[in-house]
């Protein structure tokens, strides 16, 4: 699992574009993962799957509502991992009203799931692998902390916790 002062994987994610512009088409782009952390201080959120009743009821508004005060304690961008394909966060974003608050970043193969050690095993329920649900503070690709949910909770991965954490 990673791990406090591990580097993020060094993977391709996928971001809905609704916008052409700044060598971005409309639909899916790639995101480097390595590249886009560079340089940057990140609040990270993973969550098993979009449209789930407490991450669209909790956890995606939280990180909207807190953007602003999380830009003021240092965060550059705010980023949503989920285990589906760029046309569904795209959808998720439009339904969440994320805006240019939250990037969300499909992780359709669960390549950075499975590179971070943290996937939640869903094949029993129809839904294949998918995330853990969890946060963390990335400073320039590098793990400053990671708050990572035991089974069906919601204590640790909220805004407030990472908030308190960039504050530190």
């Amino acid at each position: 699992m990673i791990q406090v002062g591990d580097k993020i994987p060094a993977v391709t994610l996928m971001e809905y574009s609704e916008v052409e512009g700044n060598g971005c088409s409309i639909g899916p782009n790639p995101v480097d993962t390595t590249k886009a952390s560079a340089g940057k201080t990140i609040a990270l959120f993973a969550l098993p799957g979009a449209f789930t009743p407490t991450c669209s009821a909790k956890h995606v508004p939280g990180y909207v509502e807190q953007y602003e005060a999380l830009k003021a304690a240092g965060v550059d961008e705010v980023w949503c991992v989920s285990v589906n394909d760029a046309f569904v966060m795209g959808a998720w974003a439009r339904d969440q009203n994320t805006g240019t608050k939250v990037r969300m970043l499909a992780d359709g193969s669960a390549d950075f799931a499975k590179a971070t050690g943290l996937t939640l095993d869903l094949t029993a329920r129809g839904m294949g692998l998918r995330s853990n649900r969890y946060s963390m503070l990335i400073e320039d690709g590098v793990v400053k902390t990671l708050n990572v949910e035991g089974p069906g909770k919601f204590e640790v991965s909220d805004a407030a916790t990472l908030l308190a954490q960039a504050r530190s």
